[in-house]
């Protein structure tokens, strides 16, 4: 009976004597932290281009014949007026003859005939003949006025052929393969040219814009028409295909009329310099375009968090209270993003450490330097 008694005291006091476990409560973490800031960023963006010569020629005969010479070699840079191809000109030579002896023949008949008006003409005036004779002369000899002219037209055609023989170049310009040698027969109707030409003095660089990005494009330059906004484009920049910068500038002067229904893109056109013969008929690259952004704010990539293809930054209430935002991103520079919209002047948002940070968590913020943080470009 006592060890029952002892043993309900020990449980009582045991009972009394212990006290309740107190939570413990996790301190806010320290999270650095920016305030946004708007400015007027640059951005760029390459599109695919292909380029031509500003002038590019097929060169192909005008008559058919062999070709006797061959003047210059593939790649060569001919002057305007430089014959390029001699073309067999002896049948031409006969042909031109030919025509110069009936030439020479119809102008014979035609003073014969002109003598023959003249010494009827004093006869008819005194009734010595009749008139009908006279007009009959008048008539023969406007035949043989109508023969000179006929045969005058056979020999200037005939000197037009001959002078078709000499190929020459109707442009200054680098000359292309050389598809026929020396000995072929060629003729105007041949399939394929005899070369190419290209004046790559200057050179049109093509590419195309997305109808979203034709707008933009086009909105941000100043003028009420495509042709005042033209005037006022800055210089554009030519990436070659190893990716260094053509180093002249170029200016974009055409832009189509209409989309490409088939692709939904337009065509622009830039002109460039190439006075060193650097760029060649057929050369491909990328036209770099620059975009100006106003007033958009500066966010690091890294302080972005993406989730069902939305893009969120966490935000730091006066309270240090994080809230996630949704933001419209409008370019990107170097590793910062560009936003026009879900952000304000002077807003905080968290740039790191916030992986496993759940939104109304209280934080302790830690203030970067922005010029730390954003790389400007």
């Amino acid at each position: 009976m006592k060890s029952l008694f002892y043993a309900v005291i020990t449980v009582v006091v045991a009972g009394c004597s212990s006290k309740p476990k107190l939570a413990v409560t996790a301190p806010a973490p320290n999270l650095p932290i920016i305030s946004l800031i708007s400015e007027t960023q640059t951005t760029y963006q390459d599109y695919p281009a292909s380029i031509q010569g500003k002038v590019n020629i097929e060169l192909r005969p005008q008559v058919s014949g062999t070709l006797d010479r061959i003047f210059v070699d593939e790649g060569t840079l001919v002057k305007a007026g430089q014959v390029i191809y001699k073309i067999n000109e002896q049948p031409f030579r006969a042909a031109l003859n030919n025509a110069l002896a009936s030439q020479h023949a119809t102008e014979s008949s035609m003073i014969s005939a002109r003598l023959e008006v003249e010494k009827l003409t004093p006869l008819v005036q005194n009734n010595v003949v009749s008139d009908y004779q006279l007009k009959s002369a008048n008539a023969a000899y406007e035949v043989a006025k109508a023969n000179v002219d006929q045969a005058k037209a056979t020999v200037a055609a005939a000197q037009i052929n001959l002078a078709y023989t000499q190929i020459k170049a109707p442009t200054s310009g680098y000359i292309s393969r050389l598809r026929k040698k020396q000995g072929s027969l060629v003729g105007p109707n041949d399939q394929e040219p005899l070369t190419e030409l290209s004046d790559v003095q200057e050179v049109y660089v093509y590419f195309a814009l997305a109808e979203r990005d034709f707008v933009n494009f086009k909105n941000q330059y100043p003028g009420k028409t495509l042709t005042e906004k033209l005037s006022k484009l800055p210089p554009v920049s030519l990436l070659l295909p190893d990716n260094s910068e053509y180093p002249r500038k170029g200016k974009i002067d055409m832009i189509d009329g209409q989309f490409d229904n088939s692709t939904g893109a337009i065509t622009l056109r830039a002109i460039f310099p190439n006075a060193e013969g650097l760029l060649r008929s057929g050369n491909t690259g990328k036209i770099r375009l620059s975009l100006q952004h106003q007033d958009v704010m500066i966010v690091p990539q890294e302080a972005t968090v993406e989730m069902q293809d939305k893009v969120f930054v966490y935000s730091v209430a006066d309270s240090n209270k994080v809230k996630m935002k949704s933001i419209t991103i409008v370019g990107k520079s170097g590793s910062n993003y560009l936003v026009k919209e879900g952000l304000e002047r002077g807003e905080r948002i968290i740039i790191s450490g916030f992986s496993n940070l759940k939104e109304g968590a209280i934080i302790n913020p830690q203030p970067v330097a922005v010029n730390t943080t954003v790389a400007k470009k």
